[in-house]
């Protein structure tokens, strides 16, 4: 059959869900990286009414978690449906008691799986095999994608395979290293997939479906008389899988023209050494032994397609006669057996042949097992040669590991990394970008721009950490003649571009640059003047390597163009221009039409301003003349300070500096526990322009200060003689406090933390006198004033701290007087979530334990190299554990009653030890154990600090286990914290049930009405209106009401707050949470990038959203009951703004508008009615009668 099949360039996420969603009817999902992009495409697809093969719109429907997916995704099987869902790693977890059953019940469905790594030490969300590994055991078939092409085609084969097997399969694909590669490939036409697909197949599946037309009964409880019996009924169709899943493959091949088999052979045919390997990873292995076999080495390759079932036959015919070493290689790690799973699998294979001799061979080979690349760790041609080197050892090592350093097993093998196998004539080029500002979209474009306009092979991959902005990206495009197999990122570049300055400060950017490589930077300073601003080791790389250096003030020509400080395009169109990828017209010209595609759904005037800044880009891009010597007077800067602690120098600093991957298993804690405060001595210099005090205008209000969401506006009052030797520039005002005549108030930014997002200058309430636009505080460039304020941000902290018992802790200017808990995290420049972290280390730090679910909390609040969660002089400070997305609520309660069952167990041993210790210190301390008030907690401490002084001499072992203890004398504060995703969906089990148990714990949704981690996706959170992922069309129903459920108990405290629109309220509201002896449940507005606005209007949004009644506040307090009060308080005014004036400033809500603007118009009338709705039940029961009112006797029932 020949067809003109159009080439496309695209990842392998949208790959795979092309045929996915051809081939489905039903779809449930649930959002979770690398995996979301499948559900994504499909949503939208479902939403523009686009037809499967058999001409009919598939029903994509989210669920709450992954384990409800699996449950509709079995109910719909159940009932007939053609099914699919998507997921990754603990999301797979979830879904294993479900997958076992659909296996069991032999039902057809394909689960398409970005195979991540599992949680273990620590969260990753990148790939491996871990997951699917735990996952083999469950009876579904397991068919592996090696590159992009393959998700595409294995997509297709394995719906087609289930079909007939009846078995149920997991495809799988390396997340992030296949999920997110772009690449080119051939796309397959309805007409192939309609080829691949047998309709009489399709009716046997719907005739065994459930019915009442036809009833059977599935799902039976079985006794141990027949079970184990049963459980062996499916062993043909096991047996008989591997014959269907190639006949499959083969009807493929006639099909489309792509030869696959269940194990494929590379290499020389007399090949004595044999590498095993599945995933992208086959990639390099291939791309190695093709170099190396044209050499005349005697090696090669068998790459596994289908896991399982795991045929033996298949694999053994697939080895050539002549192996002598074979060695497995396995991504993932399974602790204590005898062998990674596959290699279990092959060995038992290769020995089980040799015994039956059926193998081609007779003597049983030498057989090695290896782990490679966990968590997306790279796999390098180099180190394939090096494994091929270990085998021809006379005695290799039977276990290793590769790609690391294990100076403590000594499993790790050597490799040269100067070995390359990449061709000449493919260009290779390097973008180092900052998170969010566009790097990565715009190469993503250029690659769909050089692999669809130019007819190149082209492939992206792009690297970034769970950070979402903020943190360094680097995109590695290769582009050439000849089709890509580097699943591996560049190591020596024909092309580099930074695009942030600050970055050639921190790192050797320019050592992966070949010799007369193109540098394009994106400098602050001109031609003439950039080369005194980069340090000498740049400088020598430039010169050395014969560097051709561009550079263009992106910023500005991004600002001048209107686009803010996204520099995307501005990049994108130098990097066209001077590579010679395309002739320069065409590039420009294609870029702007990749433009209109991409923004045309935003408006015509983001169009157009992204085509002003290509034409713009041209004009100011400038060629340096390099100079012939060095000159720099500065070099790299350390990435810590000298005098940060031993273990930042030994672990911290080297992946800082992106070198973390030379750190030896040694330095590793063993049981991934960190040291905290750890972001103090990053210095990020990521902002262009920072806040600078005005003390002249300041009222000391502190609002500056509370919105900060890095904690890097701070504050305090102090005695005058203690600024005599205060830094040049250091500024300070004579206190506006009553307690405090005579002092000095000090206010000082930390200006290498900033980010930089303006809200400061937004909140300030002042206003100068002389200048009515500036305020008390307002933004300068940074470079200008970096070192002088660098200085005074030393001073200050040397400075004491204020006597927290000397402040009001309901007020905001006094509470921004205490010393934050958590500063300078990785969250995006203008966060809504961190305030109410930073809030919440100001008032309870000392005291606090957090559990956090999964997700933006997790990743600004836990993600190396440094952590934001800090101690405080005393050492005493937040500890922070992050568990799992669904159980934070659950997880948190099990501190909590830890405590409590430890504070009973001190309280019993002190009454115990009271004649060593002394009856009225013993008195003291049980009257006063867990007491919540400030100075309450103060005296507690001394009177512990007493009683393990009095301990200390005793040798008893109760002495010794209330030693121990004795610190849960004094109260504890339990947080359990996460995202409206945990909130309202997958943990809201687990919330629903903490709430109702009566435990003394908090619960703090930071409510952004998405999930923002994974990348916006639709939770029930999101209001009704609003376009997110998974709900491309806008959602249709309202959004949930999670504090009304919770006052139904009567019993939890209910805050609901918004710190942008009251921030009073929010502290009181923080306090009185804490103070209530029993649970609560703070709901916190937070403003969200995902909300598509600029965030330096957060707080204004936060405002609008209170005044249009979307986001009433109130707080429900079941202590006002015992005072005869009603303990609902409706704090926020009648709303007297219109919602459309809120909604439409977000592109969440406008954006709807554009594409559907009949369906927008009709949601927006829903939305009013929702909010007016809300505001008559939540008036209702502000009103309601309390306290001695009596209440009428219920009507009896009709008789």
């Amino acid at each position: 059959m020949t067809m003109n099949r159009p080439v496309r360039t695209m990842d392998g996420n949208e790959a795979v869900a092309h045929v996915a969603y051809q081939v489905s009817e039903v779809a449930a999902i649930y959002p979770i990286t690398p995996s979301s992009p499948m559900g994504e495409w499909a949503d939208q697809w479902m939403s523009e009414g686009r037809k499967n093969i058999w001409g009919t719109t598939p029903l994509v429907v989210e669920m709450q978690s992954e384990a409800g997916a699996s449950a509709a995704v079995h109910g719909a099987l159940q009932s007939g449906s053609l099914v699919t869902t998507f997921t990754a790693s603990q999301g797979l977890l979830l879904m294993l008691p479900n997958m076992f059953k659909i296996a069991g019940e032999l039902t057809p469905t394909v689960f398409h799986i970005t195979a991540r790594t599992v949680a273990t030490h620590a969260l990753s969300i990148f790939g491996d095999h871990s997951d699917v590994m735990a996952a083999r055991s469950t009876g579904f078939g397991m068919l592996c994608s090696n590159s992009i092409q393959e998700t595409h085609d294995m997509a297709l084969i394995a719906h087609a395979a289930t079909l007939e097997a009846r078995i149920p399969f997991m495809h799988f694909f390396d997340g992030f290293r296949t999920s997110h590669e772009v690449n080119r490939i051939e796309m397959l036409l309805p007409e192939d997939i309609r080829a691949m697909i047998d309709d009489e197949l399709v009716f046997a599946h719907r005739q065994r479906a459930m019915s009442p037309d036809r009833p059977v009964i599935r799902g039976t409880a079985q006794n141990p008389d027949i079970f184990f019996t049963a459980r062996e009924a499916c062993n043909p169709y096991y047996d008989a899988c591997p014959e269907i899943v190639q006949k499959v493959m083969d009807k493929f091949a006639a099909v489309v023209g792509r030869n696959y088999h269940l194990f494929d052979y590379v290499g020389a045919p007399d090949a004595e050494r044999v590498i095993v390997v599945m995933g992208s990873a086959a990639e390099a292995v291939t791309e190695t032994i093709e170099y190396l076999a044209a050499k005349g080495e005697k090696i090669g390759g068998v790459i596994v397609r289908l896991y399982r079932p795991f045929s033996a036959a298949a694999f053994i015919n697939a080895l050539p006669p002549s192996v002598k070493t074979i060695a497995v290689l396995d991504r993932t790690k399974e602790p204590g057996a005898a062998g990674e799973p596959m290699f279990m699998d092959v060995f038992t294979a290769v020995a089980e042949a040799v015994m039956a001799k059926t193998a081609p061979f007779k003597e049983l080979p030498v057989m090695l097992g290896g782990r490679y690349g966990l968590s997306s760790r790279e796999f390098t041609a180099a180190m394939v040669k090096g494994i091929f080197d270990e085998m021809a050892l006379e005695t290799p090592r039977k276990r290793f590991t590769v790609g690391i350093k294990d100076d403590v097993g000594n499993t790790s093998i050597d490799y040269d990394p100067n070995f390359t196998t990449e061709s000449p004539d493919t260009t290779r080029a390097i973008f180092f970008g900052l998170g969010a500002d566009g790097t990565v979209g715009a190469n993503k474009n250029s690659i769909k721009i050089i692999g669809e306009d130019a007819g190149y092979c082209a492939q992206g991959y792009f690297v970034y950490d769970s950070r979402k902005s903020g943190a360094m990206t680097t995109s590695h495009l290769r582009f050439g003649p000849k089709p890509i197999r580097s699943t591996y990122l560049i190591s020596r570049a024909n092309f580099v571009a930074c695009h942030q300055f600050s970055f050639m400060e921190k790192f050797d950017l320019l050592k992966c640059a070949e010799d007369e490589a193109v540098f394009l930077l994106n400098s602050i300073y001109g031609p003439e003047e950039v080369w005194d601003h980069l340090p000498k080791t740049a400088q020598r790389r430039i010169i050395e390597k014969k560097l051709k250096f561009y550079v263009i003030n992106g910023f500005e020509v991004a600002k001048a163009a209107g686009m803010g400080g996204r520099i995307n395009t501005v990049m994108q169109t130098c990097f066209f221009y001077i590579s010679g990828v395309l002739p320069q017209e065409q590039a420009i010209e294609s870029i702007k039409t990749s433009i209109k595609k991409t923004y045309g759904k935003r408006g015509e005037s983001i169009v157009q301003k992204n085509c002003a800044a290509v034409d713009m880009a041209i004009e100011n891009m400038h060629e340096v003349k390099v100079p012939a010597t060095v000159t720099s007077k500065f070099d790299l800067r350390p990435p810590v300070a000298e005098h940060a602690p031993e273990f930042l120098h030994e672990f911290t600093s080297s992946i800082l500096v992106e070198e973390g991957d030379t750190l030896p298993v040694s330095k590793m804690p063993v049981d991934g526990t960190f040291p905290v405060g750890t972001t103090q001595w990053e210095k990020r210099n990521i902002a262009l322009e920072i806040p600078f005090w005005d003390p002249e205008t300041c009222i000391q209000c502190g609002k500056c200060g509370l919105v900060c969401p890095h904690a890097v506006i701070r504050s305090k009052i102090v005695d005058a003689e203690a600024l005599e030797n205060a830094p040049e520039g250091f500024k300070s005002a004579k206190a506006k406090w009553k307690d405090f005549p005579d002092k000095r108030f000090v206010l000082q930014i930390a200006p290498e933390d900033c980010t930089g997002c303006t809200l400061c200058v937004q909140t300030c309430p002042a206003k100068n006198k002389q200048e009515p636009k500036l305020h008390a505080i307002n933004m300068v460039e940074q470079v200008p004033i970096r070192e002088r304020e660098r200085a005074c941000w030393d001073f200050f902290l040397t400075l004491p701290e204020v006597d927290r018992n000397a402040v009001k802790h309901n007020l905001v200017k006094d509470v921004q007087l205490l010393q934050p808990l958590f500063e300078f995290s990785g969250a995006c420049a203008g966060c809504g979530e961190t305030p109410y972290l930073k809030l919440l280390s100001q008032l309870f730090g000392d005291r606090l334990y957090v559990g956090n679910a999964t997700g933006c909390s997790s990743i600004y609040g836990g993600n190396l190299p440094t952590t934001p969660w800090a101690p405080n002089k005393e050492g005493r400070g937040p500890t922070w554990n992050n568990s799992l997305f669904e159980d934070a609520a659950e997880f948190s309660l099990g501190m909590r009653v830890t405590i409590d069952r430890q504070t009973q167990f001190a309280e019993e041993l002190l009454k115990r030890l009271e004649g060593g210790i002394g009856g009225e210190l013993v008195q003291a301390l049980l009257e006063n154990s867990g007491k919540k008030t400030e100075p309450e907690i103060l005296e507690q401490r001394r009177r512990v600090a007493l009683l393990k002084e009095k301990l200390a001499g005793q040798s008893s072992m109760e002495a010794k286990a209330l030693l121990h203890v004795a610190d849960f004398l004094v109260h504890k504060s339990v947080w359990g914290m996460g995202g409206d995703g945990w909130a309202y969906d997958i943990g809201f089990g687990g919330l629903d049930h903490v709430i109702a148990s009566g435990y003394d714990i908090n619960l703090l949704v930071l409510d952004t009405e998405v999930y923002s981690n994974t990348g916006g996706q639709c939770s029930k959170s999101t209001p009704r209106a609003a376009v997110a992922k998974f709900a491309a069309g806008g959602k249709t129903l309202g959004k949930k009401d999670l504090a009304l459920i919770a006052m139904t108990y009567g019993s939890v405290y209910v805050g609901h707050v918004a710190l942008g629109a009251n921030d009073s309220h929010t502290v009181k509201t923080f306090l009185e949470a804490e103070a209530y002896p029993g649970p609560s449940l703070i709901i916190a507005y937070s403003h969200c990038i995902a909300h598509g606005y600029n965030l330096s209007m957060g707080l204004e949004q936060q405002k609008a959203a209170v005044q249009s009644g979307h986001w009433p506040l109130f707080r429900f307090n079941p202590a006002l009951k015992g005072e005869g009060k009603n303990p609902f308080q409706l704090d926020s005014k009648v709303p007297d703004l219109d919602f459309e004036k809120y909604a439409y400033n977000e592109t969440r809500y406008k954006m709807l508008t554009l594409s559907k603007p009949e369906v927008a118009k009709q949601l927006l009338v829903e939305a009013r009615k929702d909010i007016a709705e809300r505001w008559r039940i939540y008036s209702y029961l502000a009103d309601m009668p309390c306290g001695d009112s009596v209440n009428p006797e219920p009507e009896k029932p009709a008789s």
